[in-house]
């Protein structure tokens, strides 16, 4: 078996003495699709922060594969509108890639045609398309997407989910995720996390959908998920349809 790209054990971070982690315990591996969800709260951004290297943990240990790249894409990305810039501009921000590289980028998450457009003219779903693609940039072992979907409706998360499984499948990366919305990350993941301060549970998600740490966590929310889960598992032998733009 591969080893872990990342793996922590005993991870703990805090802020200002009060605890935002303890006692976590993660690995991925090349290829898997892991997402963590949680309430408002429970630590999910402050563990794949810790986890890529952006915050630095107060416990444990974090071992990270030899020449691991990373390509990250924020909760929030503020845009100062008093100094436009185009997609094809943030896109060079990555670095290490020319103009031929970004189109290939664009193309491949579905925004082809956005390289000189404005960023603060996107639509949500082009603006996290082209996040994608800034992320893609750097040939990434690892995606880091927290909360990519923030703003979407659900048609344009489920199409976006659609895109990353379809990136995973084309490059083989890992992709770690950190969401709020259960039905629909349930169908797209390997694996799921279900954090609140520490790991309440964890495993495929059939498995973390019947823990009861989860339904006292989400409550009713998880008859609904379930309910898509199966469907979509029922259904899994079907053409996947080509994603839709997620305006």
């Amino acid at each position: 078996m591969d080893e872990p790209l990342i793996e922590a054990r005993g991870l703990g971070v805090a802020y200002g003495g009060a605890q935002a982690l303890r006692d976590v315990d993660f690995e991925i591996r090349r290829g898997e699709i892991v997402t963590v969800v949680g309430p408002n709260g429970s630590g999910k951004t402050t563990l794949l922060r810790a986890l890529i290297g952006a915050v630095a943990p107060s416990a444990g240990t974090i071992r990270r594969a030899r020449g691991l790249r990373v390509g990250y894409t924020p909760q929030r990305l503020a845009v100062d509108r008093s100094m436009p810039i185009t997609v094809d501009g943030f896109l060079a921000l990555a670095g290490r890639a020319d103009a031929d590289a970004r189109r290939a980028q664009l193309a491949r998450v579905g925004a082809q045609g956005l390289a000189g457009r404005q960023l603060t003219d996107l639509s949500g779903g082009q603006f996290q398309r082209v996040l994608l693609a800034h992320a893609l940039l750097r040939s990434p072992d690892l995606l880091a997407l927290d909360e990519p979907t923030s703003g979407l409706d659900q048609p344009g998360e489920a199409a976006f989910y659609k895109l990353i499984a379809a990136v995973r499948a084309e490059t083989g990366c890992a992709v770690l995720l950190v969401s709020h919305d259960l039905h629909v990350v349930m169908g797209a993941s390997d694996r799921v996390i279900c954090l609140n301060g520490h790991v309440c549970c964890e495993g495929a998600p059939t498995q973390v959908l019947a823990q009861p740490e989860y339904r006292r966590l989400f409550g009713l929310a998880t008859q609904g998920a379930l309910a898509l889960y199966q469907h979509r598992h029922d259904h899994s032998h079907d053409a996947a349809p080509a994603p839709e733009d997620p305006q």
